[in-house]
C-alpha cells in the first residue's frame, strides 16, 4: 500500500481521509421495509436532552456539542491508530466519519452535523469524501455544515454549550464549552439505557453473526490445536458475515485457562489432556454490541466433571432467566444466582452437606467460585452505560455487579453466570479454616483442571419478559453433537484427500511404467 509523504500535514490530521461509507448491508438484511431508512439520531438527541433537563432544568436553552474521533499517526510512523468511533457522538448522529463533530441546539432543537474539510489532495489517495448533499440525505440531521464552520457557530451561540470532556478534537473551542458535567452525562446515558426498535434491531444482527461464528468454532476444533486457532476461526466467520470488528478482544481459553475471566492471551497448545474450551467473543455491528459465551468439550465428549460444571451453570441461567421482566430487580436475580451455585455444590458434595444452603450463603464463600456479576448492559460498549454499579460495595456479592437496577422494557443486558476453579482466588480460603471447613478438598481437586464454565446470552426486556438475542445452542448434547459433526467432517475429508492421493500415484506409476514398456 503506497502513501504520499505526510511530513507536511500536522501531527494531528493524517491525510487519509474518510471515504463515503458504502451501502448498509444492514437494511438488505433485516427485512428493511419494517425499518425507518435512517438512524434516528435527532429523536436520541431529544431524549438525551430531555433527560438532561432532569437535572437542570433552568438550562432548556442550552445545547451540545460533540466531537468524534479523527485519525492519529503512530509516533514516528505514517500509519494511521485504529479508530474506534466516540460513542456519545455517534448516538446523537449515527456518523462513523472521522474528524466530524456535532452541535445539538436544545432550545431550538436542531441538529448539525460537521463534516470534515475536504482535504482536495488527498482525493487521489483515498477517493472522494462524502458531500454535504450525501451526508443530508444519510443522516437524520436539520443541517450538514463542515469543520472550518464550527468556531463561528460556537461563539455566535448565546447560551451554554456542554460536551464530554476538552481533547485534542475540540480543544480549539474550549472556551466555548463545558465539559465533564454530570447533568450532561446523566442525560446521554440515561438516553442510552433504553433501546428502540432500530438499535435493537442492530443488535439484533450482530447476535445473529455471533451465533455464526460461535457455531463454526464448535464445528472447527479438529484443526484448532492452539487458542490462537479458536480467535482466528471466530474472526473468519466474523468478516465473512460483514462484521469487521469485535466488540471487545475475544476470549478464547483451554483447561484451567478458564479460570481467567478476561483471559486474552490466546496463544497456549490445546493437548489431549485438555477438555474444556470457553470462547467469549462478540461481532458488532454498525457501532453495536453482541457478547456470547459458550463452552463446550474439544472432543466433543464432556468428562463427568466438565458437564456436573456446566449443567449447573445452565441451571444458575435458566432460574435467573425465568425472573427476568420489567420492575424485577437485578441485585435480587443475581443473588438468586447465588443460591443455585450452592444448591449444585451441596449435591456435587464440593460443598460439604454437614453445613446448611444458608449459613453457606451468608459466609459469602460462593463469591470465590462466582466473583463476577450475572451480567451487566450491552449497546453500543459491551458494558454500556447506566447501569449505576457501585464497585465501592463491602459485600463480595455485588462489588462486581455491574447493574444495579431495577429492568425496565428496552433495556438489553447479558445474562451470564459462571463457575470458576481459580487458584488465585481460591488460595487464601484454602487457607483460613473459617471458610475452607465448608469444602470438600478430596473433592473439589477432581475438578481443577475444567478450569471454568460460563454462559452468557443476549437479552431485550420486553414488556412480559424478555427476547433472547442468542441463537447458538447451550444444551450441552447438541453441543456435543456440533462437535462430532465437524471431527467427522474432517475425517471424511481426510479419508478423500488420502484416496486422491493414492489415485493420482497411481496414475502417474501406470503412466511411468506404460512410457518404459513403450521405450
Amino acid at each position: 500500500m503506497q502513501h504520499r509523504c505526510r511530513a507536511a500535514v500536522p501531527a494531528y490530521t493524517p491525510c487519509m481521509r474518510h471515504r463515503l461509507p458504502e451501502p448498509p448491508r444492514f437494511f438488505h438484511l433485516l427485512h428493511c421495509h419494517q425499518m425507518v431508512s435512517k438512524y434516528p439520531a435527532k429523536e436520541h438527541a431529544r431524549r438525551a436532552f430531555a433527560h438532561f433537563l432532569e437535572k437542570l432544568p433552568e438550562e432548556s436553552q442550552s445545547a451540545f456539542f460533540i466531537s468524534g474521533e479523527n485519525y492519529e499517526l503512530w509516533p514516528y510512523c505514517d500509519q494511521s491508530k485504529p479508530i474506534r468511533q466516540n460513542r456519545y457522538f455517534y448516538y446523537i448522529t449515527g456518523c462513523n466519519i472521522p474528524g466530524s463533530h456535532v452541535f445539538y441546539d436544545g432550545g431550538n432543537d436542531k441538529l448539525t452535523l460537521y463534516l470534515p474539510d475536504v482535504d482536495e489532495e488527498d482525493i487521489m489517495w483515498s477517493g472522494l469524501p462524502v458531500s454535504r448533499d450525501e451526508a443530508a440525505a444519510k443522516y437524520d440531521v436539520d443541517e450538514v455544515k463542515f469543520a472550518h464552520e464550527v468556531s463561528a457557530d460556537l461563539k455566535a451561540f448565546s447560551y451554554k454549550i456542554y460536551t464530554t470532556d476538552v481533547n485534542q478534537w475540540n480543544k480549539n473551542f474550549e472556551s466555548h464549552l463545558i465539559e465533564k458535567d454530570y447533568a450532561f452525562f446523566h442525560g446521554l446515558d440515561e438516553a442510552r439505557l433504553i433501546k428502540d426498535d432500530y438499535e435493537i434491531a442492530l443488535m439484533r444482527h450482530a447476535a445473529k453473526i455471533t451465533d455464526k461464528c460461535h457455531h463454526g468454532v464448535m464445528s472447527a476444533t479438529a484443526i484448532e490445536t492452539n487458542e490462537t486457532h479458536i480467535h482466528a476461526e471466530f474472526m473468519y466467520h466474523a468478516l465473512r458475515e460483514g462484521s469487521k470488528y469485535q466488540s471487545y478482544d475475544p476470549i478464547c481459553c483451554s483447561g484451567p485457562n478458564c479460570s481467567t475471566l478476561h483471559y486474552v492471551k490466546n496463544d497456549d497448545e490445546i493437548p489431549e489432556t485438555k477438555h474444556s474450551i470457553l470462547i467469549d467473543a462478540g461481532a458488532e455491528w454498525e457501532c453495536y454490541a453482541s457478547d456470547v459465551t459458550r463452552c463446550f468439550p474439544i472432543n466433543g465428549d464432556w468428562t463427568v466433571e466438565h458437564l456436573n460444571i456446566y449443567r449447573a451453570v445452565l441451571r444458575m441461567q435458566q432460574v435467573t432467566m425465568s425472573m427476568i421482566r420489567p420492575g424485577a430487580l437485578w441485585d435480587d436475580i443475581h443473588l438468586r444466582a447465588h443460591e443455585i451455585l450452592i444448591e449444585e455444590f451441596l449435591k456435587l458434595g464440593i460443598f460439604k452437606s454437614k453445613y446448611s444452603k444458608q449459613e453457606i450463603y451468608e459466609s459469602r464463600i460462593s463469591a470465590r467460585f462466582f466473583p463476577h456479576g450475572l451480567g451487566h448492559l450491552l449497546g453500543m460498549d459491551t458494558h454500556d452505560v447506566g447501569g449505576r454499579p457501585n464497585y465501592e460495595d463491602p459485600d463480595p456479592y455485588l462489588q462486581y455487579l455491574r447493574l444495579r437496577r431495577k429492568l425496565q422494557k428496552g433495556m438489553v443486558l447479558t445474562d451470564e453466570p459462571g463457575i470458576y476453579f481459580s487458584p488465585f482466588l481460591l488460595e487464601d480460603v484454602l487457607k483460613d479454616e473459617k471458610k475452607a471447613k465448608y469444602i470438600d478438598h478430596n473433592v473439589l481437586d477432581k475438578y481443577w483442571y475444567v478450569g471454568g464454565v460460563r454462559i452468557e446470552d443476549d437479552l431485550v426486556i420486553t414488556a412480559n419478559g424478555f427476547e433472547n438475542l442468542t441463537g447458538i445452542t447451550s444444551d450441552p448434547a447438541e453441543i456435543s453433537e456440533i462437535v462430532k459433526k465437524g471431527l467427522n467432517k474432517n475425517k471424511k475429508c481426510c479419508k478423500l484427500g488420502a484416496k486422491t492421493v493414492t489415485a493420482a500415484v497411481a496414475v502417474f506409476v501406470a503412466g511411468y511404467l506404460f512410457r518404459a514398456w513403450r521405450r
